[in-house]
């Protein structure tokens, strides 16, 4: 208990927009597959849809530090990891922070609606990317992939593999990022 105090509180004495370097330093167990870009990078501004099939962009996201996910129905270790994204959009998504969740490939509306209410998420948004065309632009070669962007739209980091995106540790990076203001 002790440790988790010390890497929250660590986290929270960064403040908002700590440097990728200070970031990196709170990595532990899975989040050490988080690999900080030494500069930002750009990111697709791709249409992509949601359930209903309005169409979004990852710029409708600015402003905001985002951990985008890349998931499959298919995808055991995709779906392994959703209740913990889930967790985490729960405890920090507002204003300041965003989970977006975006399901690539061949997924039917339907299973990802199954799939939602077998394990209970409640707080992730079930968005499309039927054709890959923003997978593909992101250079999404394989699943799950998570990528974090920075307010301006940026991508600042990327993660191959799933991991549990509700750790100490990842619980610790995302307060950092977002200066300690959950929701």
């Amino acid at each position: 208990m002790k440790r988790v105090a010390a890497v929250l509180y660590l986290a929270l004495a960064m403040g908002a927009n700590a440097a990728p370097a200070d970031l990196a330093a709170l990595r532990e167990g899975d989040m050490k597959k988080l690999m900080f870009h030494a500069a930002p990078e750009a990111v697709s501004d791709v249409v992509f849809t949601d359930a209903a099939g309005a169409e979004h962009r990852l710029s409708d996201w600015r402003g905001k530090h985002v951990l985008v996910n890349f998931w499959a129905t298919w995808c055991a270790p995709c779906r392994h990891e959703m209740p913990a994204l889930d967790a985490l959009q729960a405890e920090f998504g507002g204003d300041a922070f965003e989970v977006v969740t975006i399901a690539t490939g061949r997924n039917s509306l339907t299973g990802i609606e199954k799939f939602f209410e077998e394990e209970g998420i409640a707080h992730l948004p079930i968005l499309l990317d039927p054709k890959q065309a923003v997978a593909r632009e992101m250079a999404v070669l394989g699943l799950p992939i998570s990528v974090l962007l920075n307010p301006d739209g940026e991508e600042i980091a990327r993660m191959r593999g799933d991991a549990d995106w509700y750790s100490d540790s990842a619980r610790a990076i995302v307060a950092a990022m977002i200066g300690g203001e959950g929701g």
